[in-house]
């Protein structure tokens, strides 16, 4: 075979010179190109160089820089005129307003990006906001980095590279920990007691606003702002300061949505949030502007326990007219969400909109139910779309005040819903608290070895049935749903308004031996507009707008119960979940609204005498118990109780004449 050599530049054996032999006897490989002088240096033409010069260079071209890809409505030409300079003087003008101290007459000096990566930033000079002055000080010489409306991805490199405790999990959820706070401080929650907010916000027995006043809680901000404003997170030696911004907005009604900023030490807390809130689109962030609500979460760093109202070194503060929240001493993130939802529940009303800690499923004809239970009534369960929920116009906020996310305890003692959720757990999930295995990151939803308040916070994109935008027509059934551990209360009643009122003021259910420790025996628990913990005005305040938008649009009442029947816990049996889901079903489709009643005694509920699908024996409990005196003795005890916890309601008046008052009052046990 001719061994001639390609003219493409290949490379070839040489034939026509003495072979020269390579490593091992081997001959050596010559490349040839008849383009090309002999003495000119070989090189690999074989694609385009790169165009960077230096390998940050390189690092910058791997990254293109974002746009918008739709207009602004009423915008000029494709987007705003403004240059790109000076929106980006606008949005650090903003973020440096939200930062300033009160103290200081200017505002933090910014440097937007990360400090670690080098040729990013951008500076702004002191942003002038407020008159009083001080002599200079150390921090006034720092800059402060502030990372702004981050992607998940982004965060999920800030969560790594700088959070002790933070691992991607093997189904690509963010699995982190909350610190020495795992749930809810809700006695260290307290609201400002000012002019505002004298009149219009539930005080006193019985209330979660726990007040402060002004001046402690403009303490705690500065507290929270300067910790914000001196974080170094630098890990090349220089002084380095980094804040997480997020801009995102609540209610998804555009014709009230509430714009908010949350500001963080801690890139869980910016991806919670991101799932929590409406993430607006890069236009809508284009004319974000100033907002309306402020969260500083600065939960890292104590607050100062000599501070007057102070009893913890934890404080969850709310500021209704400075329209801002500060938290210190607690990482837990639904500290965050749960303060929102508190600031919606004052907010809404106050637009004549209800709003509600439910949950809400639409069927395929449109229909709409909403669906109120504290812990272990199985609402989840009972959903008859799993998770599909919306958000009504103008009746209710449901879940939570923005209804974008899920954020569950993962610790279920039904297996199917662990795996359902499990399921879900995938990239952008924030997994707070779980076990994994420390080899293949494979989380155990059952081991409660950090805390059994486990949770997961995810998008409610991830339901494959989910309603987007979360809005639908006014609901047709108002179902409360109780664990009744007393065994007295019928499977379902059908309720008048001011029955809806009563049992949604008493937000009743009952703990079982387990669920706490201490616990022997049944205990009823009352939690007012099954929310007590959120809710800012008087819970008849709440109580009045449902009647007068159920009776405007229609809506019926029912109360379910899912706990025992034929005696007590530990003696009766829980109602069959079987059960439960077909009188469920036969308030969805409307059956049951034609069923034939009659009227318990004690309590006065209406109970359905015939259910397709259910025992017609266990519908009214008296049937299901074979000690009726023992049935009737327990149920004057849980109407004992019921009365008792509505004496908290009854000084509050409402209503013309204390009518409504006094009708719902009538509307309890009777006995």
């Amino acid at each position: 075979m001719d061994n001639k050599a390609p003219d493409n530049g290949e490379f070839s054996f040489a034939s026509n010179t003495p072979r020269s032999t390579g490593r091992k006897g081997l001959p050596k490989i010559q490349t040839q190109d008849h383009n090309k002088k002999a003495n000119d240096v070989c090189h690999d033409d074989s694609g385009t160089p790169v165009k960077a010069k230096t390998i940050d260079e390189l690092h910058s071209l791997q990254r293109k820089k974002s746009a918008p890809t739709t207009p602004i409505k009423g915008a000029q030409g494709a987007f705003n005129a403004i240059s790109e300079e000076e929106r980006q003087k606008q949005q650090l003008q903003s973020i440096s307003t939200s930062l300033a101290s009160l103290m200081r007459e200017t505002g933090p000096k910014l440097v937007k990006g990360d400090p670690a990566r080098k040729g990013e930033g951008q500076q702004i000079t002191h942003h002038h906001h407020y008159t009083p002055t001080i002599s200079a000080s150390d921090s006034s010489l720092k800059f402060t980095h502030y990372l702004h409306n981050l992607s998940p991805a982004e965060l999920y490199e800030q969560a790594i590279k700088y959070e002790k405790g933070s691992f991607i999990a093997s189904s690509g959820a963010l699995a982190t920990l909350s610190g020495a706070k795992t749930g809810r401080s809700p006695r260290d929650k307290r609201v400002v007691r000012d002019e505002t907010t004298e009149d219009d916000l539930w005080w006193g027995k019985g209330s979660p606003n726990i007040e402060m006043d002004e001046h402690t809680f403009m303490v705690n901000r500065e507290r929270a702002v300067d910790y914000l404003n001196s974080l170094d997170k630098s890990d090349s030696g220089k002084p380095a300061f980094q804040v997480f911004v997020n801009d995102q907005f609540l209610n998804w009604d555009p014709e009230h949505r509430i714009k908010v900023r949350i500001v963080s030490a801690r890139a869980y807390h910016s991806l919670f949030m991101h799932n929590m809130c409406i993430r607006p689109t890069p236009e809508e962030l284009e004319n974000f502007g100033t907002p309306d609500f402020t969260i500083y979460n600065a939960g890292q760093f104590p607050c100062n326990r000599y501070t007057h109202y102070m009893t913890s070194s934890t404080s969850i503060d709310i500021n209704l007219a400075r329209k801002e929240m500060v938290i210190l001493g607690t990482q837990y993130a639904g500290e965050m969400k749960k303060g929102l939802f508190g600031v919606m529940h004052y907010l809404m009303p106050k637009r004549q909109i209800l709003s509600l800690h439910s949950g809400c499923n639409m069927g395929k004809d449109g229909d709409v139910a909403l669906f109120f239970g504290l812990s272990g009534t199985v609402k989840l369960e009972l959903n008859r779309a799993i998770w599909s929920n919306q958000l009504p116009a103008d009746m209710c906020l449901v879940r939570s005040p923005h209804d974008t996310c899920f954020y569950y305890k993962l610790l279920l003692t039904i297996l199917p819903l662990v795996l359902f959720v499990a399921e879900y757990c995938l990239y952008v999930v924030v997994l707070e608290n779980v076990v994994f295995d420390e080899h293949t990151r494979e989380v155990d939803y059952m081991d409660s070895s950090v805390t059994e308040n486990t949770r997961a916070a995810y998008p409610i994109e991830y339901i494959p049935n989910a309603k987007i935008p979360c809005v639908g027509p006014h609901p047709k059934n108002i179902i409360l749903l109780a664990c009744d551990a007393f065994g007295v209360l019928p499977p379902v009643s059908k309720l008048s308004l001011a029955q809806t009122m009563y049992h949604f003021i008493s937000g009743y259910t009952a703990l079982v031996a387990g669920t706490e420790d201490g616990i022997k025996e049944p205990q009823a628990t009352f939690s007012a507009c099954f929310g007590a913990a959120f809710i800012m005005m008087h819970p008849t305040k709440y109580a009045a707008m449902l009647s007068e938008k159920m009776q405007k649009h229609g809506a019926t009442g029912w109360l379910v119960n899912t706990g025992w029947s034929g005696g007590s816990y530990g003696s009766g049996k829980r109602i069959k979940l079987a059960y439960t889901r077909r009188i469920i079903d036969a308030i969805h489709s409307g059956s049951l609204l034609n069923a034939s009643y009659k009227k318990t005694e004690v309590f006065g509920l209406e109970i359905p005498t015939e259910i397709e699908g259910v025992p017609s024996e266990i519908l009214d409990p008296v049937n299901t118990w074979t000690d009726k005196n023992a049935y009737k003795d327990t149920q004057l005890k849980l109407a004992g109780l019921f009365k008792n916890n509505f004496t908290v309601f009854t000084n509050y008046k409402i209503g013309k004449n204390d009518m409504l008052t006094e009708e719902i009052l009538a509307a309890g046990p009777n006995y």
